[in-house]
């Protein structure tokens, strides 16, 4: 097996995220024993991420003990958030840069006013001490789930983390910074223009499954009840488009 397929990047992206974080994880050599080195955290961390094995399979990988692979998990993930947000996962909030999303949009995937596709994904867990069926999602697993957008080159814009499995993937865009920010015009979302080629004027927009609410900037499929032509060719542009989010989750 190969790096890559070991750890889900390659040898230059591995190279270039211990550069960054290798001053907030580097240990010193002690009387007793010698440090494990940055590369070999790093290393530990991005096969756990990338597997979702135990730490008890870690430690039989890499010859240390499970409750250190917890603390060295936990520890590099700390400082790879820390060196690296300013970096990615920054949210549009000027209308420039929704545009820029919108035109790409079109552009690729041939729907238009668009500013990402929205969709959630569910992490599984160990159930918490004491917390019934809250963690409990429809597929009987316990789990925290991800809400994502994604723009038309599969860049992740925005990412809440932590709702319990339990919840809908409406519940979560509920509970969302993000509908927040959507609700009190935080994003400098640009105000409705002409749709390409044509004289109709129409709200930008996000786009989810039906599972989402139907908003003026949030749209969703024709429920199939009330299919006809027209609505199964835009369900199908709507898929096409949306598809990004599923592509970016590795669906």
């Amino acid at each position: 097996m190969g790096f890559k397929e070991l750890m889900r990047m390659t040898t230059t992206e591995f190279e270039y995220i211990l550069n960054k974080v290798a001053p907030l994880i580097t240990k010193k050599d002690t009387k007793m024993r010698l440090a494990i080195s940055a590369e070999e955290r790093l290393a530990v961390t991005l096969r756990f991420l990338a597997t979702g094995e135990s730490f008890a399979s870690c430690h039989f990988q890499f010859r240390i003990g499970a409750s250190t692979v917890s603390l060295i998990v936990h520890e590099t993930c700390i400082a790879i958030h820390q060196s690296l947000k300013d970096e990615y996962l920054q949210t549009p909030n000027t209308e420039e840069e929704w545009k820029k999303i919108s035109s790409e949009f079109f552009e690729k995937w041939q729907f238009p006013n668009c500013l990402g596709a929205i969709d959630g994904k569910h992490i599984s867990i160990q159930q918490p001490a004491n917390t019934g069926s809250m963690y409990h999602n429809y597929k009987g697993n316990d789990s925290i789930q991800m809400m994502a957008v994604v723009d038309a080159s599969y860049k992740f814009r925005y990412v809440s983390v932590g709702v319990q499995g339990r919840a809908s993937d409406a519940g979560v865009f509920a509970q969302s910074d993000f509908k927040k920010a959507l609700d009190q015009d935080l994003l400098n979302i640009p105000p409705p223009t002409l749709i390409p080629g044509t004289a109709i004027e129409a709200p930008y927009m996000f786009l989810g499954d039906e599972a989402y609410p139907l908003r003026s900037d949030l749209m969703k499929p024709f429920p199939l009840r009330q299919m006809d032509k027209s609505h199964r060719i835009f369900n199908y542009r709507l898929s096409r488009a949306r598809r990004v989010v599923e592509n970016a989750f590795g669906f």
